[in-house]
């Protein structure tokens, strides 16, 4: 089985497929993986999409849960229930369940050990922390057609889906792209050894890269975000450190340090790109190759390392209103804020009302009283 979970501003996702699938073809995911008691292997995929990367100050409930499942027996549905309804408590969102089971009759199973897990083990807990009011009060399913439509739809987030494999593999990659990004995803195989701990094995996902791999041996310039290949490094190392320290607690200061370096690590990473010094997926064709990036990323790394931290915090960055988005590209925003730092002589980021009348009135756009043609009485 394989689960993915994604973590973004607004996104969680999880994923299964069977370790045959997973072992034999070339994946397209970064695993972690995760030997169950039966020849399944859990699959979680963590996914830092744009808006998380770019803003520091989200809420824990702000996530979309997706979990993928591919399992005509039914062997492990009731683990991967657990693990996913307790993620969606964790992340304060609605379950939902996906199927295409009006067409594929064999799914039911699926929906209906789902269901049964939820109603008899998380329900109360559900319906106690407001979690399904806006699924009316139950686990609701959705026709696979349908999650993908409500994947755009539901922007703001605060969802879980729970589905087979390939629905799995066009939801995720349906966030991704709505996210600018393919690179923001990562993915992990996870599972248990004989004794119960948790195993896991980390990479890259999708394989979306064999392009800019190939121009990469012609010789040609590439930017690549790396982003996704760092977050799988990262993963890998703190689970290391937790296994040894769970192992040997004299490896405490050894797991503190791995942990203060990949946090740092990813701090420095994220920060290059709010700083506006990404790849070209997100800074566009002025953006930096896959060399220069790595250069700055170090750089910064390097910096934060020894403490030395920019005088000035990163911007915190954010998608236009859905308002201006048509016309936003060709507003100039360096013009826009001097604009507005001239009216807002408090300098306090706001204007007041006679600020913003004043505004108005010398920009031309103030509203009119009615005008009379009455002669005044003078």
């Amino acid at each position: 089985m394989v689960l993915v979970l994604l973590k973004l501003e607004k996104v969680l996702c999880l994923r299964h497929t069977f370790p045959e699938t997973a072992l034999l073809r070339p994946l397209s995911w970064i695993s972690v993986i995760l030997q169950m008691t039966t020849t399944f292997v859990l699959f979680i995929t963590i996914v830092s999409l744009l808006n998380f990367i770019l803003n520091p100050s989200l809420r824990l409930g702000e996530f979309i849960l997706i979990t993928c499942f591919f399992n005509p027996a039914y062997d492990n549905v009731k683990d991967l229930a657990h693990y996913f309804f307790k993620r969606c408590l964790e992340a304060k969102v609605t379950p939902y369940i996906v199927t295409k089971k009006t067409v594929f009759k064999w799914q039911e199973g699926f929906w209906e050990t789902m269901k049964n897990i939820f109603d008899q083990e998380y329900k109360k807990d559900f319906l106690e922390a407001g979690l399904l009011k806006r699924s009316g009060g139950h686990l609701q399913h959705l026709i696979s057609d349908a999650a993908t439509m409500n994947l755009v739809r539901w922007t703001e987030g605060g969802f879980g889906m729970a589905s087979h494999n390939y629905d799995g593999d066009m939801l995720t990659d349906e966030i991704a792209q709505v996210h600018r990004s393919p690179g923001f995803i990562t993915s992990n195989l996870i599972g248990k050894d004989d004794k119960g701990r948790i195993i896991k094995e980390f990479e890259a996902s999708h394989g979306t890269v064999s392009d800019l791999w190939h121009l990469h041996l012609a010789g040609k310039e590439t930017s690549l975000n790396p982003l996704g290949l760092v977050e799988a490094l990262i993963g890998a190392m703190n689970h290391a450190a937790k296994l040894e320290y769970e192992a040997d607690a004299s490896k405490k200061l050894v797991y503190d340090q791995v942990l203060h370096f990949t946090a740092t690590l990813r701090l420095a990473l994220h920060n290059t790109f709010r700083y506006g010094q990404g790849t070209r997926d997100m800074s566009g064709p002025t953006g930096y190759t896959t060399e220069d990036f790595i250069r700055k990323v170090s750089w910064r790394l390097g910096r934060y390392l020894a403490n030395n931290r920019e005088k000035d915090p990163p911007p915190v960055l954010s998608e236009p209103d859905r308002a201006f988005r048509r016309n936003f590209a060709n507003v100039d925003m360096k013009a826009m804020q001097e604009l507005f730092d001239k009216f807002d002589s408090d300098g306090v980021g706001k204007l007041d009302f006679k600020q913003f009348t004043k505004v108005l009135v010398k920009m031309g756009v103030a509203p009119q009283k009615e005008k009379s043609d009455k002669t005044p009485d003078i």
